[in-house]
């Protein structure tokens, strides 16, 4: 018989918190059952192992980020919907650095497939339709915006920015300037 109350909701959001205060690598269902002080048996008629629970982590922290990003972005265009946008994963990184991670995970194409990270995609060219940008060139600036977002969130997060000025509010703002003339002058083919 299942504990009263554990659902895999529950467990889900546990995990998360837990992915919160002590990374997201460190989730494991022990280390969940150890959270509920229960015996890890008891927690596998709700969750097949670790990689499930680090799954639906991973599929609640892109819901998480898609709503944010969305209500951000709501009314916004060009550099205010980049701002905006950027400041909701930079935010959500601070707010919650095991989500962050677990935003992520790998997840099988199916999944993939049907998770708020098709959303993430759909709001990221979004933004990018202000700077009125085609194929193939629309995909590069994804892609330049996801790397310039996660590397500079990762090494703030990691304390890269800790130990110098100016402050890295700043130089956030500094960047996304830049990213904003780097969009606005696509370099041609």
């Amino acid at each position: 018989m299942a504990r009263a109350g554990l659902t895999p909701e529950r467990l889900t959001r546990a995990g998360a918190e837990l992915a919160d205060e002590v990374g997201f690598d460190n989730v494991t269902v022990s280390a969940l059952a150890r959270r509920f002080d229960v015996k890890v048996a008891s927690l596998y008629s709700h969750l097949r192992n670790s990689h499930e629970l680090k799954t639906r982590i991973a599929l609640l922290a892109l819901e998480e980020l898609a709503d944010r990003a969305a209500e951000a972005l709501a009314g916004r265009a060009g550099k205010d919907a980049l701002t905006a946008f950027a400041d909701v994963y930079r935010a959500y990184a601070r707010e919650h650095p095991g989500r962050y991670d677990a935003a992520r995970f790998r997840l099988d194409p199916e999944t993939a497939a049907a998770s708020a990270g098709v959303r993430h995609s759909r709001m990221t060219r979004a933004v990018l339709r202000g700077y009125d940008l085609t194929e193939p060139d629309q995909t590069h600036a994804v892609r330049l915006l996801g790397s310039v977002f996660h590397g500079y969130v990762s090494l703030e997060l990691a304390g890269g920015f800790a130990h110098s000025s100016p402050d890295s509010d700043e130089s956030w703002a500094r960047i996304l300037d830049a990213l904003d003339a780097t969009l606005r002058n696509w370099p041609p083919h």
